[in-house]
């Protein structure tokens, strides 16, 4: 027999009530959906004015445009660190506007990976560290380790399940090293003593190893030539297909379009910036 409370219809009949929708992601939910997006860093033109705009889950898409039109200030909105003024950006069905901060950061650390234009990494972190700090901000006190007064014992059984939990975590982070073609041996080498093409490979790598439902990547060819521009790229497309994430692409680089099926004009999406380009330069 259903739970569910009776509804009282116009003949005085009565008759179950329907199950309630509920507001989680699945297959046929964008993983992002921009609807009247309207973002501006001083009273004026706005820098970002989207209508709306979605992607798909493990869809990719390259977004182009010259400097000045936004592509950064976008990129922060999509991933929470910036607020529009209007409207809202959903990631998986949440609406991230709506957030509060800690908890926003919370978000962003389990469902979304950045792969930044100046890679940030923390530089005089060992590579290990730098991708154990991207999973420590995702698992919320996994890390931490208890302050509560316990026996001996159940105090010996926490230190082997946070062991267990360390050598887990440490396995996870070789295996993707190994998946990006990175020598086991750099995993404790300091961020600042790689060489740039390794600094990418552990900047994807901490963008990734949290399982993310959407990558979004910032103009991180702009310093490469053009051989080191296709490695890189074929390790991101590769690394993101395994992975099932939608990517998000931004570029001024044409060239680098080859590489998706879905191509985008940022102008196109973003009336301000079809009306002309505004200093971006605030990210």
């Amino acid at each position: 027999m259903s739970n569910l409370p009776n509804e009282v219809g116009a003949d005085g009949s009565t008759q179950p009530s329907k199950k309630p929708m509920k507001n989680t992601f699945n297959e046929q939910s964008p993983a992002v959906l921009v609807e009247s997006v309207m973002f501006s860093y001083v009273s004026g033109k706005p820098i970002i004015d989207i209508k709306k705009w979605r992607l798909n889950k493990s869809e990719q898409v390259f977004l182009y445009g010259p400097s000045g039109c936004g592509k950064s200030t976008l990129l922060n909105l999509l991933s929470g660190i910036l607020d529009p003024q209007q409207g809202s950006v959903s990631i998986l069905n949440t609406d991230i506007t709506a957030l509060k901060p800690s908890k926003r950061d919370r978000f962003r650390a389990q469902h979304i990976g950045v792969v930044f234009q100046q890679f940030n990494l923390v530089p005089y972190l060992s590579v290990l560290d730098n991708i154990r700090l991207a999973m420590h901000f995702a698992n919320d006190g996994d890390d931490k380790q208890s302050t509560d007064k316990r026996s001996t014992d159940k105090q010996s059984t926490d230190k082997k399940s946070t062991d267990k939990k360390s050598t887990s975590k440490q396995e996870r982070i070789i295996s993707m090293l190994h998946a990006l073609q990175l020598p086991t041996d750099c995993i404790q080498q300091k961020a600042s003593e790689l060489s740039v093409g390794q600094q990418q490979r552990v900047a994807i790598a901490r963008a990734l190893i949290n399982k993310p439902d959407v990558l979004i990547v910032d103009e991180p060819t702009s310093s490469l030539d053009a051989s080191a521009k296709d490695a890189f790229m074929k390790v991101l497309i590769e690394t993101a297909t395994n992975s099932n994430a939608a990517l998000i692409f931004v570029s001024h680089d044409q060239s680098l379009a080859r590489h998706f099926k879905r191509i985008e004009a940022l102008t196109d999406i973003n009336e301000s910036a079809a009306l002309g380009p505004e200093l971006d330069n605030k990210v």
